[in-house]
Parts: structure tokens; sequence; C-alpha cells
């Protein structure tokens, strides 16, 4: 359910709006497919699939949400041709040597309505999970961009509940120590933080402009070479990890997380429950359940939050953690 997260950090007073509240502004913002002529659209579509018209599902005292963006892509080379078509044709109807910008602009917009309905679309989609009584927001994204967009149509949607708080405060979560300077930390001393082990695989880059880069895959990283790169002046980008052998996944140096995966220590015993609604709602406990007791540990590996003065307060779009 959750390959990726992102972290964010709600205002402490925050509480959910009753489910049939929320389902109904959810519903106001649902999703609908990109008209003929329309290049993006977004909304909010059932978290369990198909079979569920619901769009906001309960797991125990938090929400799962989820939302759907369809995108018509037009490759720039077709744009260019089409304008590039229209500017000779101008030429050659007014006797101009060129076209002017303001000219050009217009052929482009009328290129791309023109190419707009002949393009496929692309859909993703991308949960995100309201956990109100530890106040965080967890998106399924490796992207804070990509995570930030997510956040900012949930303060869209909570803001049209009746009576709602105007704006939502959330931010992504900062650390004490930046996520980088941790893994250098840990992989130079050989020495994994409490509740985790570092595995086998290894992302670091110079942090200027030629961006050298050193790769290790299912290789051992307690070698002295790991520690000369460090020293030489690579840091570690991403890392692979396991937390309490329960959960493996890849931290990232602006603290979140990839590659999610439940270890069989966790699944043993699921694979009989929730047959009569595909899995959903074991896989939402489970799942919401590990990362739950994750994050508190991660934070704390990091050296624990920043909190009061020293945190950044974002509403919705955040800008990267202070890590």
């Amino acid at each position: 359910m959750f390959k990726s997260a992102s972290f964010f950090r709600i205002a402490s007073d925050f509480s959910l709006p009753p489910l049939e509240a929320l389902e109904e502004a959810l519903r106001s913002a649902e999703f609908l497919p990109c008209g003929a002529t329309q290049a993006e659209s977004s909304g909010w579509i059932a978290p369990r699939g198909n079979k569920s018209d619901v769009l906001a599902e309960a797991v125990g005292s938090s929400v799962i949400l989820r939302l759907c963006v369809e995108r018509r892509p037009l490759p720039a080379s077709a744009v260019k041709d089409a304008v590039d078509a229209m500017v000779e044709k101008y030429k050659q109807e007014t006797g101009r040597e060129r076209a002017s910008s303001k000219v050009k602009k217009e052929f482009k917009e009328e290129a791309i309505q023109t190419l707009l309905p002949r393009a496929f679309t692309k859909r993703s989609s991308t949960a995100l999970w309201i956990d109100p009584v530890n106040k965080f927001l967890v998106v399924d994204s490796g992207s804070l961009s990509g995570a930030d967009r997510v956040v900012s149509q949930l303060i869209e949607a909570l803001g049209a509940v009746p009576g709602s708080r105007p704006g939502l405060m959330a931010r992504p979560v900062q650390t004490q120590m930046s996520a980088g300077a941790a893994m250098a930390h840990w992989l130079s001393s050989r020495e994994a933080p409490v509740s985790f082990t570092v595995d086998r695989d290894c992302e670091l880059k110079t942090p200027d402009d030629q961006k050298s880069t050193v790769r290790y895959s299912r290789h051992t990283l307690e070698i002295d070479e790991v520690a000369q790169h460090i020293a030489a002046g690579k840091l570690p980008t991403q890392l692979a990890m396991t937390w309490n052998e329960r959960v493996s996944f890849t931290l990232t140096d602006m603290a979140q997380v990839k590659k999610i995966k439940l270890l069989d220590v966790v699944l043993d015993g699921q694979q009989d429950k929730g047959k009569d609604d595909d899995g959903f709602d074991a896989d939402a406990a489970i799942v919401t359940g590990e990362l739950s007791a994750l994050i508190p540990d991660l934070l704390e590996a990091l050296g624990g939050e920043l909190q009061g003065d020293n945190a950044t307060s974002t509403a919705g779009a955040g800008a990267p953690a202070g890590n």
C-alpha cells in the first residue's frame, strides 16, 4: 500500500472532521478524467479501488485517502514542429521575414489545443494517511514536490468541510541532524542506530557541480573504502536499512523513505485475512501499524525532531525538511 513515505507534521490542535463531512467535501473534488483539451485533471478516488465508492477510509482512529492525477503529456518536439509549420505559413501569407514573440506564443497555445485531443492520457494515484493521534501526515511519495501537491489538495478539501478552521498547518518533519550527516556517521563508524541495521545498498555523491557518484548494490558496506569516500567529501544520498527485522526501506538524504517492504515476520499469518475485501483492511492496519512505530524510531535516530521556533511551519506546501 505504501511503497514510499514523505512525513509531514500537523498542528497539535488538529482533529479530523466527522467522516461523513469529510466524505462530502472529498466528493465535491472527486476525480474526473481529462477533457479532450484538458492537459491535466486531479481529484480523490476510493482508496479501496473500483469495488468501493468510499473516498475516506477509516483505519482505526486514522484515515486513508487517495489522490488520482491524469495527464495528457505532449512531446515538446511535436509542439515545436506544429508551431514551426504555423510560423512558416504565417510568413508566406504576410510576406514578413519573422513572427513576433506574441504571434509565436499564440501559435503555441493553438498547437497545444489542437494536439491535446490526440494525446494519450497517463494516470497515477498517491495514497495519503492522516494520523490525528500522532499528528502525522504520511504521503506515499518519494518526492517532496509530489507529496506537497497531495497535501495542498487535502488542505483544500478540509477547508470545504463546514465549520472547519481556515487552513491546516502542515510542514515536512524536521530533525536535529540531517539525514545525510546521520548516514555518513553510521557508515563511517560502522555502527547503525538503535533498532536499525544497515543493509547492502548505498549511494554516495559529491555535493558539487560534478556530482561524482559511487553506488554499492548487494555489497557489504562495512569496508574501509566506504569510509574513505566519505572522508574524501562524498555524502550518502541513499542507504538501505532494516528496522527491527520487520520493515526494510531506503532512506534518502532528504529524510524520505523509499522501497518500503514488510518482511516475513510481519506478514506471517496474514495470508488468509481480509479475503472478503481484497485484503485492504488488513493491509492498511498492518502498514499503518508498522509505520506508526517506525517513524518515531527513525526520528530519534536522526537526533530527534525540531520543536517550536526551531522548526519552520508552513501551511500545506512545504519547503525541504531542515535536515
